[in-house]
Protein backbone atom coordinates (compact mmCIF):
# COMPACT_ATOMS: atom_id res chain seq x y z
CA UNK A 1 0.00 0.00 0.00
CA UNK A 2 1.10 3.33 -0.81
CA UNK A 3 0.72 6.76 1.34
CA UNK A 4 1.17 10.20 -0.38
CA UNK A 5 3.97 12.13 0.64
CA UNK A 6 5.91 15.36 -0.67
CA UNK A 7 8.02 14.82 -2.82
CA UNK A 8 11.15 15.84 -0.79
CA UNK A 9 9.84 13.30 1.55
CA UNK A 10 9.79 9.99 -1.54
CA UNK A 11 13.18 11.47 -3.24
CA UNK A 12 15.29 10.07 0.38
CA UNK A 13 14.18 6.83 -0.98
CA UNK A 14 16.52 6.65 -3.74
CA UNK A 15 19.48 5.42 -2.38
CA UNK A 16 22.31 4.37 -3.18
CA UNK A 17 22.19 6.57 -5.98
CA UNK A 18 24.80 6.05 -9.04
CA UNK A 19 27.40 8.28 -9.43
CA UNK A 20 29.72 8.88 -12.66
CA UNK A 21 32.44 11.66 -13.22
CA UNK A 22 32.01 13.28 -16.90
CA UNK A 23 34.76 14.99 -18.38
CA UNK A 24 35.18 17.73 -21.00
CA UNK A 25 37.83 19.97 -22.09
CA UNK A 26 37.47 23.60 -21.81
CA UNK A 27 38.30 26.39 -24.95
CA UNK A 28 41.94 26.40 -23.45
CA UNK A 29 42.37 22.47 -23.48
CA UNK A 30 41.94 21.77 -19.62
CA UNK A 31 40.23 18.68 -19.06
CA UNK A 32 37.29 19.00 -16.39
CA UNK A 33 35.75 16.95 -14.29
CA UNK A 34 32.66 17.10 -12.61
CA UNK A 35 30.69 14.30 -10.21
CA UNK A 36 26.82 13.82 -11.45
CA UNK A 37 24.11 11.24 -9.90
CA UNK A 38 21.80 11.86 -12.60
CA UNK A 39 23.12 9.65 -15.62
CA UNK A 40 21.51 6.71 -17.81
CA UNK A 41 21.62 4.26 -20.74
CA UNK A 42 19.70 6.03 -23.07
CA UNK A 43 19.80 4.08 -26.32
CA UNK A 44 21.27 0.18 -27.02
CA UNK A 45 21.60 0.56 -30.60
CA UNK A 46 23.89 3.00 -31.19
CA UNK A 47 25.11 2.94 -27.50
CA UNK A 48 24.08 5.99 -26.23
CA UNK A 49 23.92 7.64 -22.62
CA UNK A 50 23.16 11.01 -20.71
CA UNK A 51 24.40 13.15 -18.07
CA UNK A 52 21.84 16.18 -16.69
CA UNK A 53 24.25 19.17 -15.79
CA UNK A 54 23.24 22.10 -13.73
CA UNK A 55 22.90 25.10 -16.04
CA UNK A 56 25.15 27.31 -13.39
CA UNK A 57 27.98 24.38 -13.68
CA UNK A 58 31.09 25.34 -16.14
CA UNK A 59 30.67 22.32 -17.42
CA UNK A 60 28.27 22.94 -19.67
CA UNK A 61 30.56 25.18 -21.31
CA UNK A 62 33.23 22.85 -22.18
CA UNK A 63 31.04 20.19 -23.35
CA UNK A 64 29.13 22.90 -25.52
CA UNK A 65 32.18 23.82 -26.93
CA UNK A 66 34.25 20.40 -27.01
CA UNK A 67 31.24 18.40 -28.31
CA UNK A 68 32.58 14.98 -26.79
CA UNK A 69 32.79 14.24 -23.04
CA UNK A 70 33.93 11.06 -21.02
CA UNK A 71 31.66 9.18 -18.78
CA UNK A 72 33.59 7.57 -15.98
CA UNK A 73 32.28 4.93 -13.46
CA UNK A 74 34.72 5.44 -10.63
CA UNK A 75 35.74 2.91 -8.13
CA UNK A 76 34.74 3.04 -4.41
CA UNK A 77 38.63 3.93 -3.75
CA UNK A 78 37.60 7.20 -5.75
CA UNK A 79 35.35 9.04 -2.98
CA UNK A 80 37.57 11.57 -2.26
CA UNK A 81 38.38 12.73 -5.79
CA UNK A 82 34.45 12.61 -6.43
CA UNK A 83 33.93 15.09 -4.03
CA UNK A 84 36.61 17.31 -4.66
CA UNK A 85 35.83 17.34 -8.23
CA UNK A 86 31.87 17.63 -7.50
CA UNK A 87 32.70 20.71 -4.88
CA UNK A 88 35.03 22.74 -7.19
CA UNK A 89 34.52 25.11 -9.94
CA UNK A 90 36.49 24.84 -13.30
CA UNK A 91 35.79 28.37 -14.02
CA UNK A 92 38.91 29.01 -11.69
CA UNK A 93 40.12 25.77 -10.65
CA UNK A 94 42.30 23.31 -12.81
CA UNK A 95 41.10 20.49 -10.60
CA UNK A 96 43.01 17.63 -12.12
CA UNK A 97 46.24 19.77 -11.47
CA UNK A 98 45.48 20.17 -7.83
CA UNK A 99 43.91 16.95 -7.19
CA UNK A 100 45.87 14.11 -7.72
CA UNK A 101 43.85 12.01 -9.95
CA UNK A 102 45.53 9.50 -12.51
CA UNK A 103 44.47 9.65 -15.79
CA UNK A 104 44.96 8.05 -19.67
CA UNK A 105 44.60 9.79 -23.09
CA UNK A 106 40.99 9.05 -24.41
CA UNK A 107 41.41 6.79 -27.54
CA UNK A 108 38.32 7.95 -29.94
CA UNK A 109 37.92 11.75 -28.86
CA UNK A 110 39.44 14.75 -27.42
CA UNK A 111 39.45 14.02 -23.70
CA UNK A 112 41.14 11.74 -20.62
CA UNK A 113 40.12 8.31 -19.10
CA UNK A 114 40.61 7.95 -15.07
CA UNK A 115 42.68 4.76 -14.93
CA UNK A 116 41.02 3.81 -11.44
CA UNK A 117 37.13 4.17 -12.28
CA UNK A 118 35.40 0.68 -12.76
CA UNK A 119 35.00 1.72 -16.45
CA UNK A 120 35.08 4.66 -18.71
CA UNK A 121 33.10 5.51 -21.77
CA UNK A 122 34.37 8.28 -25.20
CA UNK A 123 31.20 10.21 -26.09
CA UNK A 124 30.17 12.17 -29.06
CA UNK A 125 27.71 14.82 -28.47
CA UNK A 126 24.71 13.82 -30.11
CA UNK A 127 22.13 16.48 -28.35
CA UNK A 128 21.39 18.33 -25.54
CA UNK A 129 18.10 19.05 -23.83
CA UNK A 130 16.77 21.87 -21.45
CA UNK A 131 15.30 20.07 -18.17
CA UNK A 132 14.28 22.65 -15.64
CA UNK A 133 17.12 23.77 -13.69
CA UNK A 134 19.62 21.07 -15.75
CA UNK A 135 20.54 20.60 -19.46
CA UNK A 136 20.57 16.59 -20.51
CA UNK A 137 23.69 15.63 -22.53
CA UNK A 138 22.93 12.57 -25.03
CA UNK A 139 25.96 11.30 -26.01
CA UNK A 140 26.98 8.24 -28.52
CA UNK A 141 29.64 6.33 -26.68
CA UNK A 142 32.55 5.40 -29.30
CA UNK A 143 34.85 3.55 -27.22
CA UNK A 144 34.33 2.15 -24.06
CA UNK A 145 36.83 0.24 -21.72
CA UNK A 146 37.16 -1.57 -18.57
CA UNK A 147 39.71 -1.73 -15.24
CA UNK A 148 42.06 -4.67 -16.03
CA UNK A 149 41.64 -5.04 -11.55
CA UNK A 150 38.31 -6.48 -10.43
CA UNK A 151 37.06 -2.85 -8.17
CA UNK A 152 33.90 -1.51 -6.30
CA UNK A 153 31.65 0.84 -8.33
CA UNK A 154 30.93 4.29 -6.06
CA UNK A 155 27.85 5.22 -4.85
CA UNK A 156 25.89 7.47 -3.16
CA UNK A 157 24.92 5.44 -0.60
CA UNK A 158 22.91 7.94 1.70
CA UNK A 159 22.15 11.95 2.24
CA UNK A 160 24.68 15.20 2.90
CA UNK A 161 26.90 13.18 0.07
CA UNK A 162 27.90 10.25 1.42
CA UNK A 163 29.85 7.51 -0.49
CA UNK A 164 30.56 3.83 -0.94
CA UNK A 165 30.32 0.97 -2.27
CA UNK A 166 26.40 -0.56 -2.67
CA UNK A 167 27.78 -3.98 -1.16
Amino acid sequence: MQKQVEYQEAIKTKYPEQVVIAIAKDRNGKANPITLGWTMIVSGTPPMMAIAVAKTHYSIEAITHSRTFTIAFPSSEMADAALFFGSKSGRDTDKFAEFDCKTEPAKAIDSVLLADAVANFECTLESQVPAGDHIIFVGEVVSAHINTESKKRLYTVGPGHKLGSAS
